[in-house]
Order: structure tokens, then C-alpha cells, then sequence
């Protein structure tokens, strides 16, 4: 499992390493362009957060961590799809693709 850190101060998001790297994808291609977003996920914890969002901005610290030494094979077609949700809705919602 992979850890996703924000802002260097809140406690990881947990996801799959191959998930993960998707996410890396996305994330990194908005950032570059000075696209801010939001992203909302269910922490799989059980702390008293049910949801959780945040705002995706360039001036704020990402890390991306892995478990395997070797990246992920990225599917192409995962990527566009979940960049299209996002372009849609200005939101990226990690429920469907953190269960899968």
C-alpha cells in the first residue's frame, strides 16, 4: 500500500501502489498546468473523519510514497477517464477508485 502525504503535516492517504501511480499522473498534469482541484475521499482508518477533503494547490507539499521499487504499469485509458471526471466536476472523488 501506498501512502499519499499532504501538506506535510496531516497523516497519510493510504492507496494502493498501482492506484497510486494513476493519481500521480493526474495530480502532477493539473499542478503543472496551475490547475487546482479539490479531492475527497473515505479515510479507511477508523478516526472520526467519515470523509475527508482538500484542496490540491502547486504551493502545496505532495509525496507520493511506494511500497514496490518498481512503478506500476499505468493503464492510459484509467488516466483519461478519471481526468475527464475531474475536468467535469473541478473535484477528483477517490470512493470508486480507492475500491477498486
Amino acid at each position: 500500500m501506498g501512502r499519499l502525504r499532504y501538506d506535510g503535516t496531516s497523516d497519510p492517504i493510504i492507496i494502493e501502489d498501482v492506484t497510486l501511480a494513476h493519481l500521480k499522473i493526474i495530480i502532477a498534469t493539473k499542478l503543472r498546468r496551475q490547475e487546482s482541484f479539490m479531492m475527497t475521499w473515505a479515510p479507511r482508518d477508523s478516526g472520526p473523519n467519515k470523509r475527508s477533503t482538500v484542496w490540491i494547490h502547486p504551493a502545496i507539499p505532495l509525496q507520493f510514497g511506494f511500497d514496490e521499487e518498481q512503478p506500476p504499469a499505468v493503464d492510459p485509458q484509467r488516466i483519461a477517464e478519471l481526468m475527464q471526471h475531474l475536468n467535469a466536476s473541478g473535484e477528483l472523488v477517490l470512493d470508486h477508485v480507492l475500491s477498486s
